[in-house]
């Protein structure tokens, strides 16, 4: 299956909630850690799933640091 592939830089306190978040919504992202003390982590999205992990992403980004680069 091809996923599409996004980074971000997030607070690091948060990235093992935020892989606990797309675990629980099953098929939507895995979440991978790239560098834990800088915050960036890598979504690996399923392509019918984007609009659900963006959706994630947004409504997570309201309470802490979750910016795409």
């Amino acid at each position: 299956m091809k996923t599409i592939l996004k980074e971000y830089i997030v607070d690091k306190t948060m990235i093992g909630f935020i892989k606990f978040i797309f675990e629980g919504h099953e098929g939507v992202a895995i979440a991978t850690t790239l560098n834990s003390g800088k915050g960036h982590i890598r979504l690996a999205i399923a392509p019918e799933r984007v609009k659900t992990a963006q959706m994630i992403v947004k409504d997570l980004a309201k309470d802490f640091k979750f910016s795409e680069i």
